[in-house]
């Protein structure tokens, strides 16, 4: 008897000095503040979990964060898997580094829809940058979000600008829709294309142009680098069709190499005139007060969602009507109609 109750107190010891180590949301903010990388990656743990406890957690810290003044860039860079993302966010990221910035890399990771998993793999494809002090990599699974945008991503973006971070990467899938989800959370946005790929002409017709405030032709070396100036060309006399942007700048075609590290220093001197450029005519603060806006509307209708699907009411019905929307018994805009109704009541 002595031996179990022993036994009990030792665990219960064991669950108290576990509890200890967790972090407060002060705690958290502290850290973030002081630029601890620890502190910040558990906070986008929180920020990334669907537990009620730990979403009221986050939503704190993210309050605690937003009242801390950033000079940061936001950047979105896409393009089709193959284009060479992961290497030209290293090497742009060592480049910014170099330069004395602080860099955070949000690389989206595309989370299998048939068992759920992510590889989550960004850090093994980023050997050097992962090493440099002054560069947070926060690989983050999809999850099923539109295009593959991981839903937390803005909240991820405000705790990376708290904890001091200069230039925020955010890397897409670079399949369906994710482009559009990334572009409404960024100041700057870079699309990466392959010299002589064979769809130039192809890509003028694609909506992703339209987003794009510059094309940077990637792998522009050895053998590439005729096929890259080629590239550039096309593109470039494609974006004259184009009307100029809401903000009136013109985007730009410039190539660079990865590899090589070739072209890179240009690219962010580009991005620079951009930001200065917008700043002046404030056209900078007025998207980013427009991003907020949506980032509301986005999260009504993600909450809307997930109260929806989790009464009860509608769990206990919707099985039903299912199996009576694929048997043609009832048409899908009926069952909606009655869904609605059980959850309004």
């Amino acid at each position: 008897m002595a031996t179990q109750k022993n036994i009990t107190s030792s665990r219960i010891s064991k669950i108290q000095d576990s509890r200890k180590l967790i972090p407060t949301v002060d705690e958290l903010t502290l850290g973030i503040l002081k630029s601890d990388k620890t502190a910040l990656a558990r906070a986008i743990t929180l920020v990334e979990s669907t537990k009620q406890e730990n979403l009221e957690k986050a939503n704190a810290i993210i309050e605690n964060c937003l009242a801390k003044k950033t000079d940061s860039i936001r950047i979105g860079i896409t393009g089709v898997p193959g284009v060479g993302k992961s290497t030209f966010i290293e090497s742009f990221g060592k480049q910014l580094t170099s330069l004395g910035k602080k860099v955070a890399v949000l690389a989206v990771d595309p989370t299998s829809t048939e068992t759920k998993g992510s590889i989550l793999g960004d850090k093994t494809r980023m050997q050097e940058l992962v090493k440099d002090e002054k560069a947070f990599i926060r690989p983050s699974p999809s999850g099923i979000s539109l295009g593959g945008v991981t839903r937390k991503t803005r909240e991820t973006i405000i705790l990376c600008e708290a904890a001091g971070y200069d230039v925020i990467l955010v890397e897409t899938v670079g399949v369906g829709q994710s482009e559009t989800a990334v572009h409404s959370m960024v100041d700057f946005f870079l699309l990466l294309k392959l010299p002589g790929a064979g769809d130039e002409l192809q890509g003028i017709k694609r909506g992703i142009i339209e987003m794009a405030d510059a094309i940077v032709i990637n792998k522009a070396d050895g053998d590439n680098v005729k096929r890259a100036r080629n590239a550039s060309i096309e593109f470039s006399r494609a974006l004259h069709l184009y009307p100029p942007k809401v903000n009136g700048w013109t985007p730009k075609v410039l190539s660079c190499s990865s590899i090589e590290n070739t072209g890179l220093d240009k690219i962010w001197e580009m991005i620079l005139n951009y930001i200065l450029e917008n700043k002046a005519s404030n056209f900078f603060n007025s998207k980013r007060q427009k991003q907020n806006k949506n980032w509301l509307l986005q999260t009504l209708d993600d909450q809307l969602k997930q109260q929806f699907y989790q009464d009860k009411k509608v769990a206990k019905a919707l099985e039903k009507l299912i199996e009576d929307v694929i048997n043609n018994r009832i048409s899908p805009f009926r069952a909606a109609e009655k869904l609605l109704r059980a959850h309004h009541k």
